[in-house]
């Protein structure tokens, strides 16, 4: 049976993960998918990993991998070892918070599953899913940071700084990412859009965002260093 690898990258989400995990648990995949969990704990000072372990024990249902990092290295690092040790045919990153919706995996994996599509975007700013209503400077840094994307990759995409990206495991393991941190998403989106042939979909998903009082942790520095890495990658092979 094909296999879908939900990639979590995990960081002081010791009070929320089992939440995440639920969710994960309770969706039922279409085309015939299984669920593969690789969870990735970058060094977390709270009780992440006692939360995980827990949960493994008390869920043994739901295939679990857990791997940690003994040093924090950053988000972008943790889904770079979430990647590598994928086994399924596809695969999506998930946040360990509470801001997007597993039961949403289905909308993403019509297209690939159809045989349009390698890579799916899952879009918070189109369709009509609910989304929390929250920080105008925080979209207005996402829509400029998108428009500066398409202009560098000739894409048209909504929302390059969404979490949920579904890839084709092949596809994803083939390419070579080093940003650490929050400069995963201009990365990926660029080296993605420089593969030949490749066929990007995107469809609209739901968003539930944090504020910083609970849990949020992009910031402003991380939109510079988007722009940054945008015009570095548009710019080098």
């Amino acid at each position: 049976m094909p296999t879908l690898s939900i990639l979590i990258p995990a960081y002081n989400e010791g009070r929320t993960i089992h939440h995440i995990l639920n969710k994960v648990k309770a969706v039922e995949l279409i085309g015939g998918y299984t669920k593969e969990v690789i969870i990735v704990n970058d060094c977390s000072k709270d009780n992440t990993e006692e939360a995980i372990q827990s949960y493994i024990q008390q869920n043994p249902e739901l295939t679990i991998n857990y791997f940690k990092h003994e040093v924090n290295k950053g988000k972008g690092a943790a889904i770079h070892t979430a990647i590598a040790k994928a086994t399924g045919d596809v695969c999506i990153v998930q946040d360990a918070d509470l801001e997007y919706d597993p039961e949403e995996f289905n909308i993403l994996l019509k297209p690939i599953i159809d045989g349009f599509a390698d890579v799916v975007f899952g879009s918070r700013f189109m369709g009509g899913n609910p989304h929390r209503v929250l920080f105008f400077w925080h979209t207005i840094g996402n829509k400029f940071l998108t428009f500066l994307s398409n202009m560098m990759t000739n894409l048209n995409l909504t929302d390059m700084e969404t979490c949920y990206k579904m890839f084709k495991t092949e596809l994803i393991q083939s390419i070579s990412l080093n940003e650490k941190r929050f400069g995963f998403e201009p990365e990926v989106t660029a080296k993605i859009a420089k593969v030949p042939k490749v066929r990007i979909y995107e469809v609209g998903i739901s968003y539930y965002g944090r504020t910083y009082e609970e849990g949020k942790k992009i910031g402003w520095k991380d939109g510079f260093r988007a722009i940054y890495c945008i015009l570095k990658y548009r710019f080098i092979r």
